[in-house]
């Protein structure tokens, strides 16, 4: 399945930020750690500089990938219309028939990464709840079968302030 291009601005200030921090403090420690060690002569058996030289190779990687996907994502920015339904930014309270109770926030793909309060726009649970009111009840196919929830809020405080 295809990544939704879509990323809140929270989100892309940190994917910008670790591009940055990636460019301009992790590539130049890790190229001057490559020069000393290449400087000590044999670097057949030198393990400082098989370490970095991979190191910066996965640096390039990442930098390369940002500056990629920075490319193609689009903002998007909370709307008064959204109020009430459950769109992109959302931050969702469900309750299910046991009375379990989740609260996320409905993101692009590339946020959800060490967050647990977040929920990637491509996962089931966001897709099934996508235009949905308060008091609406859902259905999400998991592998492990059909769930049935109930929204009992809906809030853009993340969104709304930016």
């Amino acid at each position: 399945m295809a990544k939704t291009n879509l990323i809140t601005r929270i989100g892309l200030a940190k994917l910008q930020a670790e591009l940055d921090h990636l460019w301009r403090v992790e590539r130049r420690e890790t190229t001057e750690k490559v020069a000393w060690a290449a400087s000590l002569g044999d670097r057949s058996e030198n393990a400082d500089y098989k370490y970095n030289k991979q190191k910066l190779r996965q640096i390039d990687r990442r930098i390369r990938f940002l500056r990629k996907r920075l490319e193609v994502l689009k903002i998007v920015d909370y709307a008064p219309a959204q109020e009430g339904k459950v769109f992109f930014g959302a931050t969702v309270t469900v309750e299910n028939e046991n009375g379990e109770e989740k609260t996320f926030t409905i993101v692009g793909p590339d946020e959800i990464y060490d967050d647990k309060t977040v929920v990637s726009i491509d996962a089931p649970m966001a897709r099934a709840a996508l235009g949905k009111s308060v008091d609406d009840e859902f259905k999400v196919t998991t592998p492990t079968g059909h769930h049935y929830w109930y929204i009992t809020d809906i809030d853009y405080v993340r969104t709304k302030a930016n």
